[in-house]
Protein backbone atom coordinates (compact mmCIF):
# COMPACT_ATOMS: atom_id res chain seq x y z
CA UNK A 1 0.00 0.00 0.00
CA UNK A 2 2.92 2.82 0.91
CA UNK A 3 5.00 1.37 -2.10
CA UNK A 4 1.55 2.34 -4.23
CA UNK A 5 1.37 5.72 -2.57
CA UNK A 6 4.32 6.54 -3.29
CA UNK A 7 4.06 5.63 -7.06
CA UNK A 8 1.44 7.72 -7.05
CA UNK A 9 2.96 10.63 -5.21
CA UNK A 10 5.95 10.27 -7.71
CA UNK A 11 3.22 10.02 -11.03
CA UNK A 12 1.50 13.10 -9.72
CA UNK A 13 5.13 15.19 -8.97
CA UNK A 14 5.97 13.86 -12.66
CA UNK A 15 2.98 15.47 -13.94
CA UNK A 16 2.90 18.48 -12.21
CA UNK A 17 6.98 18.97 -13.49
CA UNK A 18 5.79 18.00 -17.32
CA UNK A 19 3.17 20.35 -17.29
CA UNK A 20 5.22 23.43 -15.51
CA UNK A 21 7.57 22.22 -18.54
CA UNK A 22 4.60 22.75 -21.08
CA UNK A 23 4.33 26.54 -19.88
CA UNK A 24 7.39 27.15 -19.73
CA UNK A 25 8.06 26.10 -22.85
CA UNK A 26 5.00 27.76 -24.54
CA UNK A 27 6.22 31.08 -22.66
CA UNK A 28 9.68 30.87 -23.90
CA UNK A 29 7.54 30.34 -27.24
CA UNK A 30 5.57 33.06 -26.94
CA UNK A 31 8.81 35.44 -25.74
CA UNK A 32 9.92 34.38 -29.04
CA UNK A 33 7.00 36.74 -30.93
CA UNK A 34 8.23 39.59 -32.29
CA UNK A 35 6.55 42.39 -30.34
CA UNK A 36 7.54 40.58 -26.61
CA UNK A 37 11.67 40.88 -28.05
CA UNK A 38 11.88 44.35 -29.68
CA UNK A 39 9.93 47.24 -28.07
CA UNK A 40 8.69 49.95 -30.64
CA UNK A 41 10.94 52.37 -29.10
CA UNK A 42 14.14 49.40 -30.07
CA UNK A 43 12.62 48.58 -33.29
CA UNK A 44 12.78 52.26 -34.66
CA UNK A 45 16.85 52.41 -33.79
CA UNK A 46 17.05 49.24 -35.19
CA UNK A 47 15.76 49.91 -38.42
CA UNK A 48 17.48 53.32 -38.89
CA UNK A 49 20.36 51.66 -38.28
CA UNK A 50 20.25 48.78 -40.79
CA UNK A 51 18.94 51.29 -43.06
CA UNK A 52 22.01 53.38 -42.48
CA UNK A 53 24.43 50.60 -42.65
CA UNK A 54 22.82 49.28 -46.26
CA UNK A 55 23.24 52.25 -48.00
CA UNK A 56 27.25 52.04 -46.46
CA UNK A 57 27.94 48.27 -47.20
CA UNK A 58 25.56 48.88 -50.69
CA UNK A 59 27.95 52.05 -52.09
CA UNK A 60 31.46 50.34 -50.88
CA UNK A 61 29.95 47.03 -52.75
CA UNK A 62 29.43 49.29 -55.93
CA UNK A 63 32.75 51.04 -55.49
CA UNK A 64 34.25 47.26 -55.30
CA UNK A 65 32.50 45.96 -57.85
CA UNK A 66 33.55 49.17 -60.73
CA UNK A 67 37.30 48.71 -59.58
CA UNK A 68 37.33 45.07 -61.08
CA UNK A 69 34.66 45.53 -63.97
CA UNK A 70 34.74 47.10 -67.30
CA UNK A 71 32.70 50.14 -66.83
CA UNK A 72 32.18 51.75 -69.90
CA UNK A 73 31.29 55.52 -67.91
CA UNK A 74 34.31 57.27 -66.74
CA UNK A 75 34.57 58.18 -63.27
CA UNK A 76 33.40 61.96 -63.93
CA UNK A 77 30.40 60.38 -65.89
CA UNK A 78 29.56 57.63 -62.66
CA UNK A 79 29.39 60.68 -60.27
CA UNK A 80 26.90 62.72 -62.16
CA UNK A 81 24.96 59.07 -62.94
CA UNK A 82 24.91 58.55 -59.35
CA UNK A 83 23.76 62.15 -58.52
CA UNK A 84 21.04 61.33 -61.25
CA UNK A 85 19.97 58.54 -59.43
CA UNK A 86 19.58 59.20 -55.61
CA UNK A 87 17.87 62.48 -56.42
CA UNK A 88 15.43 60.64 -58.99
CA UNK A 89 15.15 58.03 -56.13
CA UNK A 90 14.56 60.77 -53.54
CA UNK A 91 12.10 62.17 -55.32
CA UNK A 92 10.36 58.95 -56.45
CA UNK A 93 10.49 57.33 -53.07
CA UNK A 94 8.67 60.34 -51.32
CA UNK A 95 5.93 60.67 -53.80
CA UNK A 96 4.67 57.36 -54.31
CA UNK A 97 5.20 56.95 -50.22
CA UNK A 98 2.53 60.28 -50.09
CA UNK A 99 0.60 58.42 -52.57
CA UNK A 100 0.55 55.25 -51.07
CA UNK A 101 -1.46 55.98 -47.80
CA UNK A 102 -2.77 59.98 -48.62
CA UNK A 103 -4.95 60.00 -45.24
CA UNK A 104 -2.14 59.12 -43.42
CA UNK A 105 0.15 61.78 -44.83
CA UNK A 106 -3.05 64.43 -44.48
CA UNK A 107 -2.76 64.14 -41.04
CA UNK A 108 0.83 64.88 -40.74
CA UNK A 109 1.62 67.97 -38.96
CA UNK A 110 3.81 69.75 -42.34
CA UNK A 111 3.85 68.95 -45.51
CA UNK A 112 7.96 68.42 -45.01
CA UNK A 113 6.92 65.78 -42.47
CA UNK A 114 4.47 64.44 -44.63
CA UNK A 115 6.96 63.73 -47.40
CA UNK A 116 9.92 62.85 -44.94
CA UNK A 117 7.83 60.47 -43.13
CA UNK A 118 6.75 58.39 -46.46
CA UNK A 119 8.82 56.54 -48.57
CA UNK A 120 9.31 53.47 -51.00
CA UNK A 121 11.64 51.14 -52.49
CA UNK A 122 9.18 50.78 -55.43
CA UNK A 123 9.02 54.67 -56.32
CA UNK A 124 12.99 54.81 -55.28
CA UNK A 125 13.78 52.40 -58.22
CA UNK A 126 11.53 53.79 -60.52
CA UNK A 127 12.33 57.50 -59.61
CA UNK A 128 15.99 56.58 -59.71
CA UNK A 129 15.30 54.89 -63.32
CA UNK A 130 13.68 58.07 -64.89
CA UNK A 131 16.60 60.36 -63.13
CA UNK A 132 19.16 58.38 -65.03
CA UNK A 133 17.61 58.42 -68.05
CA UNK A 134 16.90 61.52 -68.03
CA UNK A 135 20.28 62.76 -67.76
CA UNK A 136 21.83 60.12 -70.20
CA UNK A 137 19.07 61.26 -72.93
CA UNK A 138 20.58 64.97 -72.50
CA UNK A 139 23.93 62.82 -73.00
CA UNK A 140 22.03 61.42 -76.07
CA UNK A 141 23.58 58.35 -74.15
CA UNK A 142 22.23 54.91 -75.42
CA UNK A 143 24.62 52.61 -73.17
CA UNK A 144 23.43 51.16 -69.97
CA UNK A 145 24.27 52.40 -67.09
CA UNK A 146 22.70 50.12 -64.88
CA UNK A 147 24.03 46.70 -64.48
CA UNK A 148 26.84 47.56 -62.19
CA UNK A 149 24.28 48.35 -59.08
CA UNK A 150 22.28 45.69 -59.77
CA UNK A 151 24.46 43.52 -57.26
CA UNK A 152 25.09 46.50 -54.55
CA UNK A 153 20.99 47.29 -54.74
CA UNK A 154 20.49 42.94 -53.79
CA UNK A 155 22.60 43.54 -51.16
CA UNK A 156 21.38 47.17 -49.68
CA UNK A 157 17.40 46.17 -50.25
CA UNK A 158 18.02 43.06 -47.87
CA UNK A 159 19.46 44.40 -45.01
CA UNK A 160 17.51 47.27 -45.45
CA UNK A 161 14.06 44.90 -45.28
CA UNK A 162 15.73 43.55 -41.90
CA UNK A 163 15.23 47.05 -40.82
CA UNK A 164 11.61 47.22 -42.02
CA UNK A 165 11.21 43.98 -39.75
CA UNK A 166 12.35 44.73 -36.66
CA UNK A 167 10.42 48.50 -37.60
CA UNK A 168 7.46 46.49 -36.97
CA UNK A 169 3.59 47.76 -37.32
CA UNK A 170 4.97 51.57 -37.79
CA UNK A 171 7.12 50.61 -40.58
CA UNK A 172 3.89 49.25 -42.47
CA UNK A 173 5.52 47.07 -44.44
CA UNK A 174 4.05 43.85 -42.41
CA UNK A 175 1.42 41.38 -43.78
CA UNK A 176 -2.39 40.85 -43.45
CA UNK A 177 -3.13 38.37 -40.33
CA UNK A 178 -2.75 34.53 -41.12
CA UNK A 179 -2.94 31.40 -39.86
CA UNK A 180 0.03 29.92 -41.13
CA UNK A 181 2.46 28.17 -38.55
CA UNK A 182 5.07 31.22 -39.49
CA UNK A 183 3.26 33.89 -38.56
CA UNK A 184 4.73 36.58 -36.06
CA UNK A 185 2.94 38.87 -33.75
CA UNK A 186 4.45 42.09 -34.48
CA UNK A 187 3.26 43.77 -30.97
CA UNK A 188 -0.51 43.91 -31.53
CA UNK A 189 -1.57 40.12 -30.84
CA UNK A 190 -2.17 39.73 -34.13
CA UNK A 191 -0.24 36.80 -36.39
CA UNK A 192 0.75 38.10 -39.66
CA UNK A 193 2.73 37.78 -42.70
CA UNK A 194 6.43 38.39 -42.13
CA UNK A 195 5.94 40.29 -46.09
CA UNK A 196 9.20 41.77 -44.95
CA UNK A 197 11.35 38.50 -44.60
CA UNK A 198 9.46 36.90 -47.45
CA UNK A 199 11.61 39.94 -49.39
CA UNK A 200 14.81 39.02 -48.28
CA UNK A 201 14.33 35.92 -49.23
CA UNK A 202 13.10 36.54 -52.92
CA UNK A 203 15.88 39.30 -52.81
CA UNK A 204 18.58 36.16 -52.33
CA UNK A 205 16.78 34.35 -54.27
CA UNK A 206 17.15 36.87 -57.57
CA UNK A 207 20.55 37.21 -56.97
CA UNK A 208 21.68 33.17 -57.10
CA UNK A 209 19.55 33.07 -59.97
CA UNK A 210 21.40 36.26 -61.63
CA UNK A 211 24.23 34.33 -60.85
CA UNK A 212 23.51 31.06 -62.42
CA UNK A 213 21.98 32.96 -65.49
CA UNK A 214 25.27 34.79 -66.07
CA UNK A 215 27.51 31.55 -65.75
CA UNK A 216 25.36 30.01 -68.61
CA UNK A 217 25.05 32.57 -70.93
CA UNK A 218 26.65 36.24 -71.87
CA UNK A 219 23.51 38.73 -70.97
CA UNK A 220 23.74 41.75 -73.23
CA UNK A 221 24.43 45.44 -72.03
CA UNK A 222 21.69 46.33 -70.23
CA UNK A 223 19.82 42.68 -69.58
CA UNK A 224 20.66 42.16 -65.68
CA UNK A 225 19.60 45.28 -64.94
CA UNK A 226 16.21 44.80 -66.85
CA UNK A 227 15.58 41.55 -65.28
CA UNK A 228 16.44 42.54 -62.00
CA UNK A 229 14.13 45.32 -62.46
CA UNK A 230 11.01 43.15 -64.32
CA UNK A 231 11.58 40.32 -61.75
CA UNK A 232 11.19 42.94 -58.55
CA UNK A 233 7.94 44.57 -59.78
CA UNK A 234 6.33 41.44 -60.32
CA UNK A 235 7.71 40.35 -56.63
CA UNK A 236 6.24 43.52 -55.60
CA UNK A 237 2.70 43.56 -57.44
CA UNK A 238 2.10 39.72 -56.04
CA UNK A 239 2.82 40.44 -52.50
CA UNK A 240 0.83 43.83 -52.27
CA UNK A 241 -2.30 41.89 -52.20
CA UNK A 242 -1.22 40.03 -48.49
CA UNK A 243 -0.07 43.97 -46.71
CA UNK A 244 -1.99 46.42 -45.48
CA UNK A 245 -2.13 49.61 -48.14
CA UNK A 246 -5.82 49.94 -49.11
CA UNK A 247 -6.64 49.35 -52.45
CA UNK A 248 -6.43 52.60 -55.48
CA UNK A 249 -8.39 52.15 -57.99
CA UNK A 250 -9.81 48.07 -59.25
CA UNK A 251 -8.69 46.55 -56.32
CA UNK A 252 -4.81 47.77 -56.94
CA UNK A 253 -2.56 49.79 -54.53
CA UNK A 254 -1.08 52.64 -55.30
CA UNK A 255 2.89 50.79 -55.10
CA UNK A 256 1.09 47.91 -57.63
CA UNK A 257 -0.01 50.38 -59.90
CA UNK A 258 3.68 51.99 -60.11
CA UNK A 259 4.82 48.29 -60.80
CA UNK A 260 2.18 47.87 -63.51
CA UNK A 261 3.69 50.96 -64.98
CA UNK A 262 7.42 49.71 -64.38
CA UNK A 263 6.53 46.44 -66.06
CA UNK A 264 4.86 48.16 -69.06
CA UNK A 265 8.06 50.51 -69.51
CA UNK A 266 10.14 46.87 -69.85
CA UNK A 267 7.74 45.00 -72.00
CA UNK A 268 10.18 44.19 -74.58
CA UNK A 269 11.76 41.89 -71.76
CA UNK A 270 8.67 40.02 -71.89
CA UNK A 271 7.92 39.80 -75.49
CA UNK A 272 11.61 39.22 -77.09
CA UNK A 273 13.34 37.64 -74.24
CA UNK A 274 16.39 36.17 -76.33
CA UNK A 275 17.47 39.61 -77.44
CA UNK A 276 18.68 39.81 -73.42
CA UNK A 277 21.08 37.22 -74.17
CA UNK A 278 23.89 37.22 -76.92
CA UNK A 279 25.26 34.04 -76.66
CA UNK A 280 26.27 30.90 -74.36
CA UNK A 281 29.15 30.66 -71.87
CA UNK A 282 31.95 28.96 -72.61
Amino acid sequence: MICLTLRATRYHKTSHSLCREKVAVDKFLSGLQFGVMVSPELGSTLHLVLEAIAYAVGYQYYRALRRTANDPFSEHQRLWLLVATIAGALVGSRLLGVLENPEVSLHQPSILASVMGNKTIVGALLGGLAGTELLKSMWKERRSSGDLLVYPLLLGMMIGRLGCFFGGLGDGTCGIATSLPWAIDFGDGIPRHPAQLYEILFLGLLWLSLRSIEQHVVLRDGARFKIFMTAYLLFRLSIEFIKLDPPMALGLSTIQWSCVAGLVYYYRVFLQPTHLVTHRAV
